[in-house]
């Protein structure tokens, strides 16, 4: 799949409608969460080389809401990301899911991850942090958000950029980091992973793993807790032991129910406990 064009990404660039291609069959206990009472859609967020889609919702009457920055997937701002932004909007917050792959492509019409990952390899971090950037903004000035009452969460591939992010812009008060790679070979894209800025961090991180994570192995998770010892960030890990990679991911099989509330609770409780 060819790159968008700054032209065509600046025509056609849009949420998903749905849920992602690569991840059908839906579960058929998939959360859904409705629009009712709150401001939900598709917005456009001015960044350095034009514009990005995001997703956002917060509630229909009021002003001032905490920001909370909702990061995707691999499979990109599909239905179940937008849904979860919608879970936020219903309890007071101001959530935006930006579209942080478009300008690579719209990996939201791809059927076969093989193919997803070629695309989301070309993103380079420093125009994640500067998208990310750009959204806080936005959220601020056009979105009555406040901006002394950020803080972000992000799944697998946003997992990673919740820490990245964190530690990039120390206005964040916290984050949780749902099964995010922590350890990685450095590129000229990609050329830091968590526990690189494990040992600097301020910000507080609430890192949610899971015990049965082939991907991201233990002896990894262990090595970003000694890390974190030495910086003030007071960040913690938890690992629910019998859990999957993605066990937040409702439509999918990895779905573990009881792991899934409860990481929820710690995160509302997390984001109380240092002011989002």
């Amino acid at each position: 799949m060819k790159e968008i064009t700054r032209r065509k990404f600046m025509a056609t660039a849009t949420v998903a409608t749905g849920f992602a291609l690569a991840v059908q069959p839906i579960s058929a206990g998939v959360i859904t969460t409705d629009a009712k009472g709150l401001v939900a859609g598709t917005v456009k967020i001015p960044v350095k080389d034009g514009e990005i889609p995001a997703y956002r919702a917060a509630p229909a009457i009021g002003d001032n809401f905490p920001i909370v920055l909702v990061i995707q997937e691999i499979f990109g701002v599909h239905e179940h990301i937008q849904d979860i932004t919608r879970r936020f909007a219903r309890l007071g917050y101001l959530a935006i899911a930006p579209e942080l792959f478009v300008r690579q492509g719209d990996v939201s019409k791809l059927s076969n991850i093989d193919e997803i990952r070629p695309i989301v390899a070309k993103v380079p971090d420093a125009q994640v942090l500067s998208d990310l950037d750009s959204t806080v903004e936005w959220a601020k000035k056009s979105a009555k958000g406040n901006g002394e009452k950020l803080g972000i969460t992000g799944f697998c591939w946003g997992g990673r950029i919740t820490w990245l992010y964190a530690a990039h812009n120390p206005q964040v008060k916290a984050g949780i980091a749902w099964y995010g790679r922590l350890v990685g070979d450095a590129t000229e894209l990609q050329p830091k992973y968590p526990i690189d800025i494990a040992s600097k961090l301020t910000v507080p991180i609430l890192g949610l793993y899971g015990g049965k994570d082939t991907g991201i192995t233990l002896d990894t998770v262990e090595q970003m807790r000694d890390r974190l010892k030495s910086s003030s960030s007071k960040s913690e890990i938890i690992v629910y032991p019998n859990a999957p990679h993605a066990f937040f991911a409702d439509y999918r099989p990895s779905y573990r129910e009881k792991e899934a509330q409860d990481g929820w609770k710690r995160l509302l409780a997390w984001f109380k406990q240092n002011g989002v």
